[in-house]
């Protein structure tokens, strides 16, 4: 039987054997690929997150637990003599979750007119949740030409939701959550 100092130094030294992991996974991701385009009505951004797919995290994915991963994106007008003005502020959630008995993954991704999609192949799937496709930022009406604007951009991956129950057992797996850093595009329109 453990005494209270002991189950103290278990969960210390559970808490030094977990973080190194997670501390990687956070330097690790990061997003690539940005690309700030326009179509005749709206602003578009393109972009995708990399090193975000840790083993552990496929090995949750192939057992059946839902995992989202929330895309932040905001755009501002910059003002030099004054605080930038936001235009618009944007959270947009991809979700996968594996069917075992069919063997596929069920995506959903609501900045593409296909707000749900299918696929068997897991690489495929992957792919599909860290890439953010034509979101539609702002309508280029509210730009006005000759100004700068700033979009700033992250991605997070939320907690894994468990059972009630099994949260108690896996208390670790709420520090797979990571997020990348801020990145910024600046353009004039």
């Amino acid at each position: 039987m453990l005494k209270k100092g002991s189950y103290c130094a278990l969960a210390i030294f559970l808490l030094f054997c977990i973080s190194p992991t997670v501390s990687l996974a956070k330097s690790e991701a990061r997003l690539s690929d940005i690309i700030v385009t326009n179509t005749r009505d709206h602003l578009l951004a393109y972009f995708n997150v990399r090193g975000c797919f840790t083993e552990e995290m496929n090995r949750a994915i192939l057992n059946g637990i839902s995992t989202k991963f929330t895309y932040i994106v905001k755009l501002y007008e910059v003002r030099n003599a004054w605080f930038d003005r936001k235009i618009a502020d944007i959270k947009v959630t991809h979700t996968i979750e594996y069917n075992s008995l069919k063997n596929e993954f069920n995506l959903s991704l609501p900045e593409q007119d296909k707000k749900k999609v299918k696929t068997k192949d897991f690489d495929e799937a992957r792919e599909l949740m860290a890439d953010l496709v034509a979101l539609k930022v702002a309508r280029l009406d509210k730009l006005k030409r000759g100004l700068h604007y700033q979009l700033r951009m992250k991605a997070e991956l939320d907690k894994i939701e468990l059972p009630f129950y099994l949260n108690y057992i896996f208390f670790f797996l709420s520090l797979w959550d990571f997020e990348t850093d801020w990145y910024s595009v600046i353009f004039r329109y």
